[in-house]
């Protein structure tokens, strides 16, 4: 089924089943059909077609479910846009897709203000939210139509979401996902944990593609959402009020969220599933965690290119490939597939998979050859089949001739009791290529004094060449729009110290 198709039979099976609560506010499955009925509708009625691209442009709100589903009824491409950009980083972005629509909320507004009408007309921008301040546009509610639409029966293998991510030369790359794709994503996620559960708390930016993978795995699947932004205390307390059973989050949101139930203990014993994504989860947070709620925190490698393709794995951090449908290998860099034990990169295949990057409404370049679409990642694959993150390869460091993997040397630094966070990065150098630096975020009440401890116990675990050269406190490390640790960001930080020539 299509995710358009997913709603429909939520409908027909539980009209009054509750789809997602966001604050008070519940939402049935009848409501939310009728609601993207009329904004179906509407959109019609302000002649967009199949294949037009309407950006959605807000945090986590029911107008965000309620617009994507009705661009799926029409056949019209969404592209969700990250909230956390910068008009700068807009511009290009909207010159590039030349939206038909936009769809916002008045949050972003002092962000849409600095947007060219040339772009985005005044007349194209409709707006959600109760301030007067509308950027120019429209009140959201402008795009309901008294009318009801019956379900549009679009291609399943036409360009249903485009989802913008960074690029490794600072030109977002936009991905493309078709109906099937999407929905054969949500069948893989379902395999983690949703197919059992009843209602998960849902703090992903549904303008991420981690947010709209679970938001249609949760439809796929009949689970209600209870839809939140991130705030430690406010999830913990939604998990303990609602019984939640499930929850996907970035590692320093279990971070936070270990600090505030040790502050202050709720009644959470509904949960069953923890998911980390987005970012390698060190093993020191996965101990301290089950620690702390009883309850295992489970690392799930994902892409936008390809959501739900790995598992966890037997071990903690580890991956496994035992998905059916997906399938995962490892090559050398001439494509050859490398022994058990070797570095290669990851290269998945699989109905889940993306059909490549939007250039233009009939253009798609970097397309998966036969199938298999080549990640970027390095991977190791054990003795038992699982599979453990070495390092993106943009991001290994070369040190005199070695290679290092950055992730390996911050799961050492991570695992120190004084540490709560850590990053290493490669740093230009004119002798060695690059040198090891590393940052560390301290735990509450530990001093600075404590980093020739935590070199000292590095030195224990790894070769001489891996222990970094310089290591500093940090009181919070950078982290990208979409939640990762941003070590470009980290290397300018660290190369504009005055006294950093002296490492």
């Amino acid at each position: 089924m299509t995710p358009l198709a997913d709603l429909y039979y939520q409908v027909a099976k539980n009209p009054d089943g509750i789809a997602f609560i966001a604050g008070h506010d519940r939402w049935t499955y009848a409501r939310l059909a009728a609601h993207v009925e009329r904004m179906a509708c509407g959109l019609l009625d302000r002649g967009i077609q199949e294949g037009d691209r309407i950006v959605l442009h807000m945090p986590n709100r029911p107008e965000m479910v309620v617009a994507l589903y009705a661009c799926f009824h029409i056949g019209a491409v969404a592209v969700p846009m990250n909230v956390r950009l910068k008009a700068a980083e807009l511009t290009p972005l909207l010159q590039r897709l030349r939206p038909a629509l936009y769809i916002g909320h008045d949050d972003l507004s002092q962000v849409m203000h600095a947007i060219d009408e040339s772009i985005l007309p005044p007349d194209r921008r409709f707006i959600a939210g109760a301030a007067k301040d509308r950027c120019g546009g429209q009140p959201w509610e402008t795009l309901l139509s008294n009318a009801a639409a019956a379900p549009h029966a679009a291609d399943a293998h036409s360009h249903a979401v485009l989802i913008p991510t960074s690029g490794t030369t600072g030109v977002p790359k936009i991905v493309t996902h078709t109906a099937a794709t999407l929905a054969a994503t949500a069948d893989l996620l379902g395999s983690m944990g949703l197919r059992e559960s009843r209602r998960a708390v849902v703090v992903a930016p549904m303008v991420h593609a981690s947010g709209i993978f679970i938001l249609l795995t949760c439809m796929r699947f009949g689970v209600t959402m209870i839809i939140e932004r991130f705030a430690p205390e406010t999830v913990l307390d939604t998990i303990e009020t609602n019984r939640c059973d499930w929850m996907a989050g970035l590692p320093f949101m279990y971070h936070a969220m270990m600090k505030s139930q040790l502050n202050r203990p709720r009644k959470i014993d509904s949960l069953r599933f923890c998911v980390v994504f987005g970012d390698v989860c060190p093993p020191a947070l996965q101990r301290d965690f089950t620690a702390t709620f009883d309850l295992a925190l489970r690392s799930v490698w994902a892409a936008t290119e390809a959501g739900g393709s790995l598992a966890f794995g037997l071990d903690p951090g580890a991956f496994s490939v035992n998905m059916e449908g997906a399938e995962a290998r490892l090559v050398d860099g001439a494509g050859a597939p490398v022994p058990p034990g070797e570095i290669g990169e990851l290269l998945v295949r699989g109905p889940n998979v993306s059909i490549g990057y939007w250039v233009g409404p009939d253009a798609i370049k970097d397309a998966p050859r036969d199938g298999w679409w080549s990640s970027g990642d390095l991977m190791r694959q054990d003795e038992k089949g699982d599979l453990w993150f070495v390092s993106r390869k943009k991001d290994l460091i070369l040190r005199g001739g070695s290679n290092i993997s950055p992730v390996e040397v911050e799961r050492v630094l991570a695992a120190h009791p004084a540490v709560n966070d850590a990053a290493v990065v490669g740093v230009p150098d004119d002798v060695l290529g690059q040198r090891v630096v590393g940052v560390v975020q301290l735990k509450d009440g530990v001093t600075p004094e404590v980093v020739g401890d935590i070199l000292e116990a590095a030195r224990d675990e790894l070769a001489d060449y891996k222990v970094p050269e310089r290591l500093q406190t940090i009181a919070a490390i950078p982290r990208t729009t979409h939640g990762k640790t941003d070590r470009k960001a980290l290397v300018e930080m660290l190369v504009r110290q005055p006294d950093f020539a002296n490492v």
